[in-house]
């Protein structure tokens, strides 16, 4: 398993057709450790859905897949992660977050993460 890109998925879905589990498959094809926060807890694959704020170690990248407003009341707790990374995939953008995540030296990408994973940019 590569652990260098260990990877937390924020707004993970029960629901195969949601793009968050579609990316939870497709990061586990290429063998990344995975993990998923969600609103229900269940599991994609060999993937626990969790719910709430878990004190996870060893954060490579957060992909993002909740909008600014359902995601202001986390900011705090993705920060405390002290992730490497931040994707924020489309429909997810977010301005003053990302602002928040570079100045503590957070990379950030707006960009898709299963485009990513299928163009070797992951």
């Amino acid at each position: 398993m590569n652990n260098k890109s260990k990877t937390l998925v924020i707004g993970a879905s029960l629901k195969p057709e949601r793009y968050s589990n579609k990316a939870i498959k497709r990061l586990r094809h290429h063998d990344i450790e995975t993990i998923a926060v969600g609103l229900r807890e269940g599991q994609v694959e060999d993937v626990e859905i969790n719910k709430g704020e878990i004190p996870f170690e060893d954060i490579h990248t957060i992909t993002i897949y909740v909008g600014a407003d359902r995601l202001k009341a986390s900011e705090n707790y993705l920060l405390s992660l002290k992730p490497k990374r931040i994707i924020f995939n489309p429909g997810a953008e977010n301005p003053e977050f990302a602002l928040r995540a570079k100045a503590m030296g957070i990379e950030v990408i707006e960009a898709c993460t299963l485009v990513m994973l299928a163009t070797d940019q992951y």
